[in-house]
């Protein structure tokens, strides 16, 4: 690696997930000699032996001057973590990563070239895949209050009415430009970083990388996705949100304060409302025609009827940590 400037940082954000960041590291580590890049693993204060496992994975690397590992104090969440390591090094470009991916074959090196031949593009996502090179859904339009509905509602007449609010795309096989991207695997260009500032501090998890590409777009960057760069996303990471909505249990409550906050910054005060009032319409539909059909099945998870109303006398306010959870 060159004693100047990286090009590339590569930033990894670690929560008691030391073996998924090793694999993640293994997957791509032939390319760090290739690339005049950074690595910075951040530890989100794991409080288990994550660091200890992380130091010795490091000092076995032959290139060991190409990485970093940050021991935060605190955990303050996915966006404080990524900030973090942004913050550490000066670069062209920032690689963002979740622990649970693992990078194929010249990935880093596609979504590079590509992002370095489109100056109006700001971010570039690429083709998120299962180990078994099934794809993911990554890219997406933004969440609105007509969204919340047919997400709700969970019906197919609403859907078809309403399809240009769907928030999941459909997987594309060629490049396309797009609302927002997963942040599993995102390329962000530096300067975007000087333009808007860094990932909101005001999430804990979720949402935090939609408001960002809200702001991106705003700014007049555009966000796209290279589907010949193939990055697998395991889902095995810090967070249980996936794991607890498949089988409709009660989710987080980080989960809604994020959502109150994204809809507030985004629609204010009139476009909250519409979104909690348009989800309660769609959740009716769901109530009315699991009456009429035992074998359909409802998006709702427990309470959520409630705790979409989280924060919202006070959208901007501080989450609650969830290590304070139960707490009276």
């Amino acid at each position: 690696m060159s004693s100047s400037k990286p090009e590339l940082a590569i930033v990894i954000v670690n929560y008691r997930t030391p073996q998924l960041v090793i694999d993640c590291l293994e997957s791509f580590k032939a390319a760090i000699t290739r690339l005049n890049a950074v690595v910075i693993i951040v530890d989100n204060c794991s409080g288990d032996n994550s660091t200890t496992v992380l130091e010795q994975w490091l000092q076995a690397q032959t290139m060991s001057t190409a990485y970093r590992l940050i021991k935060s104090e605190v955990n303050h969440g996915f966006a404080s973590g990524n900030n973090i390591g942004i913050q550490a090094v000066n670069a062209d470009y920032y690689l963002l990563l979740n622990s649970d991916t693992l990078i194929r074959a010249d990935a880093i090196e596609v979504l590079l070239a590509f992002i370095k031949q489109q100056p109006d593009i700001g971010i570039v996502a690429p083709r998120l895949e299962w180990p078994d090179a099934l794809a993911q859904e990554s890219c997406f339009n933004f969440h609105t209050p007509i969204s919340e509905f047919t997400s709700a509602a969970k019906t197919s007449i609403f859907s078809k009415i309403f399809r240009r609010f769907i928030v999941a795309q459909p997987v594309s096989d060629i490049v396309n430009l797009y609302d927002w991207v997963s942040f599993a695997c995102v390329l962000i260009h530096a300067n975007v970083f000087e333009a808007i500032g860094l990932l909101d501090e005001g999430y804990f998890m979720y949402f935090e990388d939609v408001e960002f590409c809200w702001r991106v777009k705003k700014s007049g960057w555009k966000i796209a996705y290279q589907p010949l760069a193939h990055v697998v996303h395991l889902r095995g990471g810090s967070s249980p949100l996936k794991k607890q909505a498949k089988l409709r249990k009660r989710l987080p409550r980080y989960f809604y304060e994020s959502r109150t906050r994204f809809f507030f910054q985004s629609y204010g005060w009139l476009g909250l409302i519409a979104a909690n009032m348009l989800w309660t319409f769609g959740m009716l539909v769901t109530k009315m025609r699991g009456a009429v059909s035992p074998t359909y099945e409802t998006n709702i998870a427990e309470q959520q009827w409630r705790d979409i109303w989280i924060n919202f006398s006070q959208p901007l306010r501080s989450y609650m940590h969830p290590d304070d959870y139960g707490k009276t």
